[in-house]
């Protein structure tokens, strides 16, 4: 198994990615993209997660982050994805107005099957690929990635028009974006 995507550091700033399987386009309905921000929230206040930046993608997310406390960083990663997983998967299942529900529902349950370990439905692609940023360098050069992500996608004209992430925190001085920061400059 390869090392090269791991947590090393407890202490350090990370840079991480978690993608739906599949690409699928989930986060286009806010009842989804809320399930995940109030568990970013919950981590935040129980959990010992700090972020510093984030952006929330129709398919997947990137943060930058760090943990206090001697909090196990791969463990409040891996709860956010379980708990997620299960509460958007349910929620998909419960909503009368989801028009691609069983095609959604068919392809979590087929990605599901590939592992033993899943209980019926893989949601999120199993790697986060944390990546230590242990240099300025790296951490403002993937500081503005992820904040151009939605115009790099087409989505909007600038970093700031995007809704779901940090970037109204860092290019506005009255901006105050939907989850807590811990500013690291």
């Amino acid at each position: 198994m390869s090392s090269k995507y791991k947590f090393h550091d407890r202490e350090g700033v990370y840079f991480v990615t978690s993608t739906v399987v599949d690409w699928i386009d989930v986060f286009t309905r806010d009842i989804y993209r809320d399930i995940l921000l109030d568990s970013f929230r919950f981590c935040q206040k129980n959990q010992n997660l700090q972020l510093h930046a984030w952006v929330l993608m129709p398919n997947h997310f990137h943060l930058i982050c760090s943990f206090i406390n001697d909090a196990n960083p791969g463990m409040v990663i891996k709860n956010i994805k379980s708990f997620t997983a299960m509460k958007i998967i349910d929620a998909i299942i419960n909503n009368p107005q989801e028009s691609r529900k069983e095609w959604m529902l068919d392809l979590f349950e087929k990605n599901g099957q590939r592992m033993k370990s899943n209980f019926r439905f893989q949601f999120w692609q199993h790697e986060n690929h944390p990546v230590l940023l242990s240099t300025k360098e790296m951490y403002h050069q993937r500081l503005v990635y992820l904040h151009e992500n939605p115009e790099r996608a087409g989505f909007v004209k600038h970093p700031i028009d995007w809704k779901h992430s940090s970037a109204i925190d860092y290019y506005t001085e009255k901006g105050k974006g939907l989850l807590e920061l811990v500013r690291l400059d």
